[in-house]
């Protein structure tokens, strides 16, 4: 344009990757690098628990055999891991696979044995469910040969109809005690009726207890009441994680308040019994430490937000407003209480966690049935009571 000064030579070339199309005088980024950028999210992994000596190249190079020994390489021929970041710190690193297929398939790498340590397999915390869903694949392909490294398959089910990997009343059982054994822990499902399968998750080594395993009841009305009554409860010094393995697809979603209140009435009428002397339902007079939570008004909820994430003022504000109108759903909510990390001190009680008091324990009874379970950024939340007493004192340990 007249008056319009001369263009300085090699300014846009310096802003754009070598070798990029053209289209007029502007440089375009290319099409590949935009769809590698929009599917990340859906590519990588979180592994936890690494092993001391762990490095980039040996979590690339252990993971890219592992996927080819399962077949997990839907992409064909070569290595599945194209990057790996490592926090050396924190024991963890994010791997970057090729495809979302072949992140999905990863998935089903949890509690795999790496450098003599049981690493855990998760989907980062910016993860978009919905998002990956129009990407690929968002389960492991039921066809990968997980017994190649010493994983187990699945449940083992003598009616296929149930669903294996993929049914959708298969129920996890975390927080396990390892002392306790497989019979105590199978007493202690039964109480709420009889199993159709049942598997411990064991260590491929020793044979101990990794200390979550999976179930199936015969009758799939049980299958959220079990859930309700024993996620949540006291095994021993442990605190049980109990919620389906696998979110139901096209089927009605129950009524949560009537789950909760029949889970109660099943703990209710098991502690009449223990304390009349009679002889308690299977299971739970023999698992030493059941106890059951005491509703309070206040809901403390895990695996909702990471120290980074409250280290930022405006990001913690949205996360405080968003934790106000989600609880707000529930009941008459009186307080949102969200510890941050300091940076001048360190090890800050509750960094991590979601506090919600409500006006009675009837709202916190409806939020702590909705949100346990619930998938945020990736995770699993997890619901339980938190005494009032303890919270109205501000102690968030």
């Amino acid at each position: 344009m007249p008056g319009a000064p001369p263009a300085v030579p090699g300014m846009f070339p310096s802003m754009f990757p070598f070798g990029t199309p053209q289209f007029g005088t502007l440089p375009l980024m290319p099409a590949q690098a935009m769809t590698q950028q929009a599917t990340r999210h859906a590519r990588r992994v979180y592994v936890g628990g690494l092993p001391p000596m762990a490095n980039e190249q040996t979590i690339a190079t252990f993971f890219s055999r592992v996927m080819s020994a399962i077949g997990g390489n839907s992409a064909g021929p070569g290595d599945a891991v194209v990057n790996v970041y490592i926090n050396h710190e924190k024991k963890f690193a994010f791997v970057e696979m090729r495809t979302v297929e072949e992140a999905s398939n990863a998935m089903a790498l949890d509690g795999i044995m790496f450098e003599g340590v049981s690493v855990r397999v998760r989907r980062p915390t910016d993860y978009n469910p919905s998002l990956a869903a129009a990407l690929g694949p968002s389960q492991p392909s039921p066809h990968l040969n997980l017994g190649a490294v010493g994983l187990t398959p699945g449940l083992d089910i003598v009616d296929s109809s149930i669903g294996g990997a993929e049914g959708p009343d298969r129920i996890f059982v975390g927080g396990l005690p390892y002392y306790f054994t497989e019979a105590q822990i199978r007493e202690l499902l039964e109480s709420f009726g009889p199993l159709r399968g049942f598997d411990l998750v064991k260590d491929r080594d020793t044979g101990n207890s990794k200390g979550y395993g999976f179930c199936v009841y015969q009758d799939p009305a049980v299958t959220d009441i079990a859930c309700a009554a024993l996620n949540g409860l006291k095994m021993g010094d442990k605190t049980l994680t109990v919620r389906r393995a696998t979110a139901s697809s096209g089927q009605a979603k129950p009524d949560q308040e009537i789950i909760l209140a029949q889970a109660q009435q099943h703990i209710a009428f098991q502690k009449m019994v223990l304390q009349a002397g009679g002889t308690p339902l299977p299971g739970v007079g023999l698992v030493s430490g059941l106890v059951a939570e005491n509703p309070t008004k206040v809901v403390c909820l895990t695996e909702v937000v990471t120290a980074d994430e409250l280290r930022d003022d405006e990001e913690y504000e949205e996360i405080l407003e968003d934790m106000r109108e989600e609880g707000g759903k529930f009941g008459p909510l009186l307080k949102v209480v969200i510890p941050r990390p300091d940076p001048t001190e360190e090890g800050i009680p509750g960094v991590g966690k979601v506090f919600l008091e409500y006006a009675d324990t009837e709202g916190s009874a409806k939020a702590k049935a909705a949100l346990n379970g619930r998938r945020f950024g990736g995770n699993i939340v997890t619901a339980v009571y938190y005494p009032e007493e303890k919270f109205s004192s501000g102690d968030y340990e």
